[in-house]
């Protein structure tokens, strides 16, 4: 009697991971901009753009190829920001020191460096609920109707939020702007 050993075969993949992970690699910037748009530190977002593959891997099979890919990523993102938000909001925050590009570049460079800087900033002290609905309508061009389906919630709440985003927006950029004029 020969005893037959089974020899494990390497996972093989299927289309659907092949899909799952070319979609992923294509929206890869969008993502990284994404949380970093949601208030998401710099050095944690290459940790949360990983958990979002998982998360996208986990339900690809349930994702409608019908629909745009990035409202989709969008929403994964928003829960998994806001997951990450709520889990550090008693940590003791640090300032993080930020570091220039040393590459020296033309004038439009910087400015539009510096204005994303102010926006960024901004973003950070616009709640996270109306800080989704802004980034997601005003950069990244999503119907108020698609924003009301992304974040199951009411297309008046979506307008509200976005009147009272947009305002605290403007208050927040004058804050910074005021305050770099006085410093």
């Amino acid at each position: 009697m020969s005893h037959l050993r089974l020899i494990p075969q390497p996972p093989s993949r299927s289309s659907s991971d092949v899909e799952c992970l070319d979609a992923f690699q294509k929206e890869l910037n969008y993502i990284h901009r994404t949380f970093l748009r949601l208030g998401t530190a710099p050095s944690e977002v290459e940790d949360l753009v990983q958990e979002l593959f998982l998360v996208l891997r986990r339900l690809w099979h349930d994702y409608d190829a019908e629909r745009p890919l990035r409202p989709y990523l969008f929403g994964i993102a928003f829960r998994i920001a806001s997951s990450h938000q709520r889990k550090y909001a008693r940590e003791v925050k640090f300032g993080v020191v930020k570091v220039a590009d040393p590459r020296p570049g033309p004038d439009d460079v910087l400015e539009s460096n510096r204005a994303r800087a102010l926006v960024l900033e901004a973003l950070e002290q616009v709640p996270l609920p109306r800080r989704a609905v802004l980034v997601l309508h005003e950069l990244d061009q999503v119907s108020v109707a698609g924003v009301a389906s992304m974040l199951s919630i009411p297309l008046f709440t979506v307008y509200s939020r976005l009147r009272k985003g947009r305002r605290e927006l403007d208050r927040a950029i004058r804050r910074i702007l005021r305050r770099g004029d006085a410093g």
